[in-house]
């Protein structure tokens, strides 16, 4: 056939059909990516296919050693359990996160030992048979050995959900990948995806950013703790400084971790900079006071007017300071409250700090005696009965008593006396010295005189 009556064939047929050399092009293109149905068949078949082999012979046996392996952890455990109990029990003296870790390992025992069993059976069994009839118990050590790995490095994590999420969502990812199902693990996740704008948000995208952020969150977390042990410990480092320096690494450790998972799943951390303005007008207008605490928190640890242990009254409040926070000052009065007071307050307001340059207190109580006793002997019974109290102090401050005027009916006096411990309580001591008095001048046979009034009636009324 000529080139004529070709082209006119084509014609005849219609312009809309593909030339020969069209269709070599399309065979030639990529196919379209697979949609979540094919993923989720394929998937579905290679299941369907480790199922059936399980079926042979030397497969069904490693079955069978596993099983009797999984039964042999449980009764060692059993076993074991008790006497590693006890030996925490005598663990005195340990950090916290040595003692989570070997509550772990207790509660984690059958899963310990099944590690240890199967390890030791895949490599008897790679010496002296092959390596084909060992595959299946090789997949269970793997998979066994990296749940147990999953479970010790989540306990980082102090938050329960948080830790939960992070244990299943690696146990998962974890055994996928053994399996060799990440890569259509991966095209699943990613098919699911919504878009915004320019940016494409899938299930992938989310389940990275969990992940990825909650273990950076929890190595920063521990890692603030010891940090923070390391810095209380130094005896060199004032107690503010302490608590500056522990707040400031802290900010800096969690900022880091923030920018670290952002970086990591992708996002465009210029962007930020335009975020940054929007909080500076947000501050500017409605975070003022947030603002002006957090400043005045920073004021209060770098001034160290006032520190966690000190014993401070701010209005009717008086307590010891129990922590130091960004936002508050955490107060614990003698009745067991905890009041919350801005740090704002402690900067504008008059707070009296009863051991800011050191612990020592003086308190006054006033008494009066009668006309009829020896000014001169009650100065020295009240002395005497004041040092006989246990909290009082007699070094370098000795009590004091003094004459303070002359009333209606008394002589009056005020007794001056130190103590060194007023997060113990400053009435319950005041009581035990006027105790101490009373006890002191019924024995001296000194009278404390009280109001007393005539009422004469008159005759001719």
């Amino acid at each position: 056939m000529s080139d004529t009556e070709t082209m006119t064939t084509d014609a005849q047929t219609g312009a809309g059909q593909p030339t020969t050399l069209e269709q070599a092009a399309a065979a030639l293109e990529p196919e379209g990516d697979p949609n979540a149905q094919d993923i989720a068949l394929g998937v579905w078949d290679q299941i369907v296919d480790f199922a059936e082999g399980l079926v042979r012979p030397w497969n069904a046996y490693q079955v069978a050693i596993a099983l009797v392996l999984i039964a042999a952890a449980y009764l060692l455990a059993k076993l074991l359990r008790p006497r590693l109990y006890e030996w925490m029990k005598d663990r005195e003296g340990w950090p916290k996160w040595r003692y989570r870790y070997l509550v772990t390992l207790h509660r984690r025992m059958p899963l310990v030992l099944f590690v240890i069993l199967i390890w030791v059976t895949v490599w008897i069994m790679q010496g002296i048979t092959w390596p084909s009839r060992s595959y299946l118990l090789a997949i269970l050590a793997n998979l066994s050995t990296a749940w147990l790995v999953v479970v010790v490095v989540v306990r980082l994590v102090n938050n329960a959900f948080l830790r939960a999420v992070l244990r299943y969502g690696a146990w998962i990812w974890v055994t996928i990948s053994i399996l060799g199902l990440s890569e259509e693990a991966m095209q699943l996740l990613d098919s699911a995806a919504v878009d915004l704008g320019s940016a494409r948000i899938s299930l992938w995208h989310v389940a990275q950013g969990v992940v990825i952020l909650g273990f950076a969150i929890a190595i920063v977390r521990f890692l603030s703790r010891q940090s923070a042990a390391t810095i209380k410990r130094n005896d060199s480092i004032s107690p503010t400084m302490q608590v500056l320096i522990v707040k400031a690494l802290q900010v800096i450790l969690y900022g880091l971790a923030f920018l670290i998972g952002l970086r990591t799943l992708g996002f465009d951390l210029r962007g930020l900079a335009v975020l940054s303005g929007f909080i500076g007008v947000g501050l500017g207008f409605g975070l003022q006071k947030v603002v002006s605490n957090l400043v005045s928190g920073i004021i209060i640890l770098l001034d160290k007017s006032i520190k966690p242990g000190d014993v401070i009254s701010l209005g009717e409040t008086f307590g010891w300071i129990n922590s130091l926070g960004a936002r508050y000052v955490s107060v614990v009065t003698r009745d067991g409250r905890e009041y919350l007071i801005p740090n704002e307050d402690l900067i504008t307001g008059q707070v009296v700090n009863w051991s800011h340059t050191n612990a020592y207190v003086r308190l006054d109580i006033y008494f009066g005696t009668a006309y009829g006793d020896d000014p001169h002997k009650v100065r020295k019974i009240a002395i005497e009965a004041a040092k006989s109290v246990d909290r009082v102090l007699t070094y370098p401050n000795t009590p004091v008593c003094h004459i303070v005027g002359f009333g209606d009916s008394s002589v009056d006096y005020i007794l001056r006396f130190w103590i060194e411990d007023p997060t113990q309580g400053l009435t319950n001591i005041r009581g035990n010295v006027y105790l101490a008095l009373w006890d002191a001048f019924q024995a001296e046979g000194i009278s404390i005189p009280f109001p007393q009034r005539e009422v004469r009636m008159l005759e001719d009324s």
